[in-house]
């Protein structure tokens, strides 16, 4: 397995290792112990899974007093994956990160509490994430996914987004109080 760490504190980019045969392939998708040596908590609660046709954001999503961290991966598809630091105290405050991830080149990331978590499907994609706490709607909170003081690069400009998605507020305009902190 080959671990990136990137610009963001916490957020790594994981690459479990395949063995191709003549049948197919296999890979170890997770492994506790070996994860956890990667800074990646040992313990999750629910796995959700969800099917996006080419075009579809899902984003930018997260829980906080419930702060959840997620290890995403694609069974199908491709879609580019998008992490934003919404903590206010922290020094890569509105910074983000993005990476693509596909069910061919086998890329997982690793969303630590403390990031808003977005993609956009760039194929008919199945997704899958691990999370280290289940949802709570009364502490779920959306960042815009076109907030231009993030000026992310989604590689599309209309995209399909759910109601809430669509009318999410900036990250300015959400309360502090409601944002996570640095643990």
């Amino acid at each position: 397995m080959k671990v990136t760490k990137t610009e963001l504190p916490g957020v790594l980019v994981v690459e479990p290792r395949v063995f191709p045969e003549g049948r197919g392939w296999f890979l170890e998708s997770w492994h506790a112990a070996r994860y956890a040596e990667h800074g990646v908590p040992p313990t999750f609660v629910q796995d959700n899974v969800s099917y996006s046709v080419p075009g579809v954001l899902r984003g930018l999503h997260f829980q906080h007093p419930t702060d959840q961290g997620k290890l995403v991966s694609v069974l199908d598809g491709e879609i580019y994956d998008v992490l934003v630091d919404v903590r206010p105290d922290s020094p890569t405050f509105r910074r983000w990160v993005g990476v693509a991830l596909s069910s061919e080149n086998h890329r997982q990331v690793w969303v630590p509490a403390g990031y808003a978590h977005g993609f956009v499907a760039r194929k008919a994609s199945v997704v899958i994430y691990k999370v280290t706490a289940p949802y709570d709607p009364a502490t779920a909170r959306i960042v815009a996914w076109n907030d231009p003081d993030l000026a992310i690069d989604w590689g599309t400009r209309e995209p399909m987004l759910s109601p809430k998605d669509a009318s999410a507020p900036r990250l300015r305009d959400i309360p502090v109080e409601q944002l996570p902190r640095l643990r």
